[in-house]
């Protein structure tokens, strides 16, 4: 590998270790509005490191929300936004623009007593870097900027032409980004994104992400009486929305993991015969899996299904959390006056999150049981996606993987979901380049979430011999 950039990446790694650190010490928590002010600074450092590395026009984009960060360098030969199709013709001097994606908002830390370490000081243990946001997304965002900051100080220019948009509300539907993109401004015209906000299938493995579930995330809120009431006065006469609830949501899937909803698998998209001989190629030891990342006696689900089917291809329902009631320390005999429960959907491709809330509203408010009100609301949505791989970016990803980590690009779904590769291919019409160095292990949006330094490393040089190889 000749590259100068890489060399430069190489010399100048602890340094970019460094600032990372600094970065994550940032609890730039979306969701919390305690942290606007963090999530902020957040934005702004990722801005002026961007305009310190060369990179231009960086400035910060106010949404609803958390602001967006956007900078570009536009000095390669072409037009941005030609089709690829013109990058054969060497002869017209066509470089193609990237749109690099990020976000710089992380997920809350609770529980806070399981951390081994505190999750806003990053400490380096056996090999990983251990801090919220390490692997999602922060340490993924520096990599690109790194990478950036590689190619621009080694050879004075980019290969290509580059834009970078970066968003503070990943974590929580990212609201804000979606309408920028919906508005197509001439600031994300390109013709190829790049996403790293993925992971290997295993460790040392390249790999390409080409398929993404999409989400629904709703509340659902179960009304019984005007207000609490005592049990001993009122228990057997007045309707308890806690025990409602809890009857609702036992009629929404059963216990083969089967989601009982009518008319909600009618439009998936099977895997087809040959992406499903791909994945039963792939190292996955189903019991290996069940112990170090799961961490259960037993795996459940769709039993005709293997687990990455399960995980990949198939849709899902769950509870994430039933707040209200009395739930301190002692007893008190209240009846709750209404009872939430969050519950999301993961969507897979054939699926519209339109129709997927429609048909769970309706059946909701069919099954409910009398004596209560029920309310379903959306919170938020992302359709699911699949990528051909059959494309001139996704080809040199492959080669620049090849190169960098010594071994063949496998292409696989990921369960999760990044609400903001559907609307670059349904607004811009623009194909992602899902290309990730996290590990399936990283405890993302758990305690101890942690990135492997190693990859951190060869991340950057990856990017690099990609924007190389994709300039070419």
């Amino acid at each position: 590998m000749s590259s100068t950039a890489v060399a430069y990446a190489r010399q100048n790694h602890p340094r970019f270790l460094n600032e990372l650190k600094a970065l994550l010490r940032i609890p730039s928590v979306s969701t919390l509005p305690e942290h606007k002010g963090d999530c902020r600074r957040a934005a702004e450092v990722l801005a002026a490191e961007l305009t310190r590395i060369g990179m231009e026009h960086a400035r910060l984009i106010e949404t609803a929300g958390h602001p967006l960060v956007y900078a570009d360098w536009l000095h390669a030969a072409g037009k941005p936004g030609a089709p690829a199709s013109a990058a054969a013709d060497s002869s017209a001097g066509w470089k193609p623009t990237a749109l690099f994606y990020g976000h710089y908002d992380v997920q809350p830390t609770d529980p806070l007593d399981e951390w081994v370490s505190p999750p806003f000081e990053p400490e380096e243990r056996n090999g990983n870097l251990y801090a919220r946001g390490s692997a999602d997304d922060k340490g993924q965002v520096w990599a690109q900027v790194k990478g950036l900051e590689s190619l621009l100080a080694a050879n004075g220019k980019l290969p290509l032409n580059v834009r970078v948009l970066l968003e503070g509300e990943e974590e929580v539907g990212g609201e804000g980004i979606a309408r920028f993109v919906a508005s197509k401004p001439a600031e994300l015209k390109a013709d190829f994104a790049l996403v790293s906000d993925t992971e290997l299938f295993a460790p040392g493995l390249p790999t390409l992400c080409v398929g993404l579930r999409g989400m629904i995330y709703t509340e659902l809120e179960v009304r019984g009486a005007k207000s609490d009431l005592h049990s001993g006065m009122y228990g057997g006469a007045a309707p308890n929305p806690f025990v409602s609830l809890a009857q609702i949501l036992a009629k929404l899937k059963d216990e083969n993991g089967h989601i009982l909803i009518p008319g909600f698998y009618d439009d998936i998209i099977a895997p087809s015969p040959e992406e499903l001989a791909a994945w039963r190629s792939l190292p996955f030891d189903e019991e290996q899996y069940r112990i170090t990342e799961v961490g259960s006696r037993t795996l459940v689900g769709e039993a005709s299904y293997s687990v990455l089917e399960r995980t990949w291809a198939r849709p899902t329902l769950d509870v994430h959390g039933i707040p209200g009631g009395f739930t301190g320390a002692g007893a008190k005999t209240v009846i709750p006056a209404k009872a939430v429960a969050k519950v999301s959907m993961r969507l897979v491709p054939g699926m519209t999150t339109a129709k997927a809330f429609a048909l769970y509203k309706g059946f909701v408010e069919q099954i409910a049981p009398g004596g209560v009100d029920v309310e379903v609301r959306l919170i938020s949505a992302g359709e699911p996606c699949l990528i051909p791989v059959d494309n001139t970016y996704v080809r040199a990803a492959t080669r620049a993987l090849k190169e960098v980590w010594g071994k063949e690009t496998v292409f696989i779904r990921s369960g999760g979901s990044i609400p903001i590769v559907g609307d670059f291919d349904r607004h811009l019409g623009m194909p992602s380049v899902m290309m990730g160095f996290g590990l399936p292990d990283d405890n993302i949006h758990a305690p101890n979430e942690k990135f492997h330094l190693k990859n951190f490393e060869l991340g950057i040089e990856s990017i690099v011999r990609f924007l190389e190889e994709a300039g070419r």
